[in-house]
């Protein structure tokens, strides 16, 4: 599972999942495995954010972990940039191989706990390639899709009831998590064919739905919180939330979100999410994820005030507001702000005399919400798209070590805590600046995971 399955993501982590299983004193799992074609040399297994070990790969890149007085439920292991989803049960002897050529693919279980983690994958692997049967299923009209996404659901519990009924030992825990996994990604694509087939079809306006269509929820649950974490019931209570969303009368919207839709998704978060940490989670992802989004610079600022009443988590209105604050520091139109930026042998360079007579991107990066690999595969990408433009990639708090392989060195910097840079870098979190070769800013808060980038890009190319 690729780690950037949505931009940012470390923003959006639900952190308070905990077990309430209880376990007998000093009993023993075993996770190991071995990984072929490693990006690290080490594993490192999570219980959410919590490391619970870090496991080096040893000869041939094998590796062990010894787990003492777990609790039974979903774990992930996270090995260079990717990871996956493992459920493990007390005195489990868990065994993996894969490779990383191939990631998901690739991977196999074997030893005690295998079974259940192998058809997880599976899972897993049957969701990757709805995306593309879902692509074209997404164009029919309700009727013919439904029928469609029907058949699946009812295949979906097939395979769940042929599951429990060869395992009658398996535990009543895993079997509600293998249901999750097998039918709530339909249920998920469910609530988002109205607004991919109005996307598809061109269409400008939603279908008149009868409450039929979502059956489904008559048996799904959007406030299991100890699930919020786990992909397949995150996703399909985000796509619930935007659905009904649209429902209050918002018109379809592909391309960012409106003020007022961000508002009204606030408000649904607030009404519909019953548990504090989950609701204050959802509510940050969405204000933050729209702004991002939108990635202009000159939002309005309705959305965040309109968080800012309803979470209840002081630690993340303490970043959104950092967040509103870098914003305002500089603006469109103004000059950009002089400043020096350290080079990775050591030398210093003034900002204007980088940029003069250029346009420019000059993006600024800090690994807690954003990794290399992925700063690697945008830039790469705009840069070949657009050759006119000079992107430069900057390290929040970095230094001469903060090397990102793949892009050109020579246009890789990073400033310490004390630069004047860090007036408008407040929050620490990822920023876009354009420049152009006036040294004008023409975007003061653009995003390289935002759809609007090229759009941005071209016009600046053009003078």
């Amino acid at each position: 599972m690729n780690k950037q399955l949505l931009h940012f993501i470390l923003l959006f982590v639900f952190t308070t999942f905990v077990s309430c299983n209880s376990n007998p004193k000093n009993v023993v799992t075993y996770f190991g495995g071995k990984i072929i074609n490693p990006k690290s040399r080490y594993v490192v297994l999570y219980s959410m954010n919590k490391v619970m070990d870090t496991m080096f790969l040893g000869k041939n890149n094998r590796f062990l972990g010894k787990l003492k007085n777990i609790n039974e439920g979903l774990y992930y292991f996270l090995h260079g940039n990717e990871n996956q989803y493992i459920y493990m049960v007390p005195q489990d002897s868990l065994m993996l191989r894969l490779n990383t050529w191939d990631f998901d693919e690739s991977i196999v279980f074997t030893g005690i706990g295998s079974k259940r983690n192998n058809i997880l994958i599976d899972c897993f692997l049957k969701d990757e390639k709805d995306n593309k049967l879902f692509y074209k299923l997404n164009q029919l009209e309700p009727n013919e899709f439904y029928v469609k996404a029907d058949n699946l659901i009812t295949l979906r519990k097939k395979t769940y009831q042929e599951y429990v009924t060869n395992h009658p030992n398996e535990t009543d825990d895993f079997n509600h998590i293998l249901n999750v996994a097998l039918t709530y990604p339909i249920y998920s694509r469910i609530e988002r064919y109205p607004i991919a087939h109005v996307k598809h079809r061109n269409k400008k306006d939603f279908h008149i739905f009868k409450d039929s269509f979502y059956t489904h929820r008559k048996s799904v649950h959007i406030n299991n919180h100890p699930l919020m974490y786990y992909p397949p019931y995150a996703q399909y209570v985000r796509n619930f939330l935007y659905n009904k969303t649209y429902s209050l009368g918002h018109k379809p919207m592909t391309n960012g979100y409106s003020s007022g839709f961000t508002v009204d998704l606030l408000k649904t978060i607030d009404r519909s999410i019953k548990s504090e940490a989950s609701k204050n989670a959802f509510l940050k992802q969405t204000v933050i994820g729209h702004f991002y989004r939108n990635s202009k610079g000159n939002e309005s600022y309705d959305a965040f005030n309109t968080y800012l009443e309803l979470s209840t988590s002081n630690k993340d209105k303490g970043q959104v507001e950092k967040l509103l604050q870098d914003n305002k520091a500089i603006h469109k139109g103004q000059r950009i702000l002089n400043f020096t930026l350290n080079d990775l042998n050591d030398g210093v360079h003034a900002i204007k005399k980088l940029i003069k007579n250029k346009n420019v991107l000059l993006f600024f990066w800090n690994p807690k919400y954003v990794s290399k690999a992925y700063i690697a595969s945008k830039i790469n990408y705009l840069s070949k798209k657009f050759p006119e433009v000079l992107f430069l990639q900057v390290r929040i708090d970095g230094s001469k070590e903060a090397i990102i392989p793949q892009l050109d060195l020579q246009k890789q910097f990073y400033i310490t805590p004390k630069n004047s840079a860090n007036r408008f870098l407040t929050s620490k979190m990822p920023r876009s600046i354009l420049i152009n070769r006036k040294g004008i800013i023409t975007n003061s808060f653009a995003a390289i995971s935002s759809k609007k980038i090229a759009a941005e890009l071209k016009d600046l190319s053009k003078h």
